[in-house]
This record gives C-alpha cells, structure tokens and sequence, in this order.
C-alpha cells in the first residue's frame, strides 16, 4: 500500500511540474505577449515572468526592434524611358502587437512585396536625372507610401533608402561624354576670364610705363637677364631696345665719318659750302665707308654736320 502512495505522489509531482513548465512563459524586454485564451485575444502582456493555462490559452510573442528590410533590385523604366536597375533599404518596426497578429499573416513579406512595388512606382514617375540628383526626394515619397499602407497593420516605416542605381553601359558612357564637355567648358570659361583680368592688368602696367618711360627700359633689360638663365642660342630682343641700339649705331657712324673727313685732302678750289638739293648730292659729300653689319644701323650716312665735326682728340677738324 505504502508502495502505490509513493508511485501515486511521483506520477502527481511530475504532472505538476509538467503543467508549470507549460504554463511559465518568458518575455523579453523587446517583445510584447499578446495572450490567446480560446483563439480570442484577451491582452497584452509586459516583459518579464508570465503564466499561462496549458492547453487553455496561448500567448504569442511579438519583437518591437527596428527590422532592416532589403528591398531588392527592381528593373524600372523612368519616365524618359531608360531602363534602370534599382535596389532600396527599408526599416520598419511594429508599433502594435495585436493588429501585427491580426490584421495580417506574414507582415515582414507583407512589408516586402508593397515596398517593391512602391518603389517601382515611384521612381517610374521620376526621370533619369531626377532620379539621380533627388533621392531624398523619392526616399521621403517612398516612406509615406508605406507608411499610410502599413498603418493598418500595427507597423511604422522608420527610413527608406534608396541604396544602389545600376546604368546601362551605353548611358554611361554618354554621360562621361556630357561630364568630360561640362568640365571642358567651365575650364575655358575660367581660361577666359584669367585672360580678360590679364588684359586689365597689362592696361594698367601699360599706363604706369608711358608716365615713367624708364620703366620701360628696366623691364626690357630684366627680361634679357631672364632670357640670358636659360643659355639660349637664339635672343629675341624686343622693339623699344632694337630702336635704341640703332640710334647708338647711328652716333657710332656719324663719329667715323667725322673723323675720316678731317683725314681727306682739302679740295684745290676753296669755296663756300652750299647745301645741295637731296636730288643732287654736292660733290663734295663725304660718304660713310660700310659700317660694320650691325642690327638696325645704315650702310651709307650723310655728311656730318658740322656740330660733329671734330676728331677724338677734341680739337677741331680742319675745314676744306
């Protein structure tokens, strides 16, 4: 007798610890338990130790964290009709428990499928640039699409983002040939605005140089020095300097045929200096011997005047 009571006590303690390993149920910080008492929802319940009837009621758990939803690759046609690949993120997290349970089967597939074809419908009424350049534009359109869809199933879209834009090879390459033209232009826009501050520059250093002519002699000689750096075989002098040196070369010519004058003969008939017409040079003109080939100097020279007649010593040459 003993021995049945002892056997009666085991198979009871066993069923007691059975039906409270049944009815303990545990909820996390994150989830809220919706509990079903005879398939009818009677409440929710908060994180922490829950006990339920066995076999009476049920109770689900559902997560309340953000869910990150991958939206994948939709081939869509803008309204400019180019074929793109498009692909999104979204994140959505449940608000209510009850309508997620409720309301709908499988809200993350639910989710998934309206969120492509929003997506699809979106970007569809957009062109390729826009499409490109307002992305926060279509993400903002996209959300409260869904938003107003999953509202009615406990859910809130949080965030969409569009996350990748495939191209076809032949709209690329057209676009490289439109961003290679833009810079292009902009590079000679920038060209032609440094040329026109130049010009104004040159103006005004222009201005400065005709008030102050020496100026102009020390830059021509500051660019020979920087010409000089350089070894060049080849020195292009400038118009001013070329115009200096000839007139040194003309004084250098007068000077020899002062002095070659006061070396002639005197002529056998004395008689005064007439100055003949430039039709008919005076038989008494001296002419130049060649000058040495210098840059800008005349071969032949006319008869000194008598203000340069005078030797390198100083003293005055004799007069025929």
């Amino acid at each position: 007798m003993s021995a049945l009571v002892a056997v009666v006590v085991v198979v009871l303690a066993l069923l007691l610890l059975l039906g409270l390993a049944l009815s303990v149920r545990i909820v996390k910080q994150y989830e809220r338990g919706v509990l079903f008492r005879l398939g009818r929802v009677t409440g929710v319940r908060a994180p922490g130790l829950r006990l339920i009837v066995p076999l009476v009621e049920v109770l689900r758990r559902v997560s309340l964290r953000i869910v990150t939803m991958p939206i994948q690759s939709q081939g869509i046609i803008t309204r400019d009709n180019v074929s793109v690949d498009v692909s999104a993120v979204a994140y959505y997290r449940v608000t209510d428990a009850v309508k997620s349970l409720v309301a709908i089967e499988n809200v993350a597939d639910a989710i998934n499928q309206i969120a492509q074809t929003t997506l699809r419908k979106v970007v569809g009424q957009h062109t390729l640039d826009q499409t490109l350049a307002e992305t926060d534009r279509i993400n903002v359109a996209i959300r409260a699409i869904l938003d107003v869809a999953t509202e009615e199933w406990g859910v809130a879209v949080t965030l969409v983002e569009l996350k990748d834009i495939q191209l076809p090879d032949s709209m690329q390459r057209a676009m490289a040939r439109q961003a290679e033209a833009e810079r292009e232009k902009r590079a000679k826009i920038i060209a032609a605005e440094g040329e026109s501050l130049a010009a104004g520059e040159l103006g005004a250093a222009s201005d400065i140089m005709m008030a102050h002519p020496l100026a102009l002699q020390l830059r021509n000689l500051q660019s020979l020095v920087e010409i000089g750096v350089d070894k060049n075989t080849t020195v292009v002098f400038p118009a001013p300097l070329m115009s200096t040196i000839g007139e040194l070369g003309a004084f250098l010519a007068r000077e020899t045929a002062a002095v070659t004058a006061s070396a002639a003969p005197a002529p056998p008939a004395p008689s005064a200096r007439v100055a003949a017409p430039a039709s008919h040079p005076a038989p008494s003109a001296v002419t130049a011997p060649p000058a040495p080939q210098t840059v800008g100097v005349p071969t032949e020279v006319p008869t000194p005047d008598a203000d340069f007649n005078t030797g390198y010593n100083g003293e005055a040459a004799a007069r025929p």
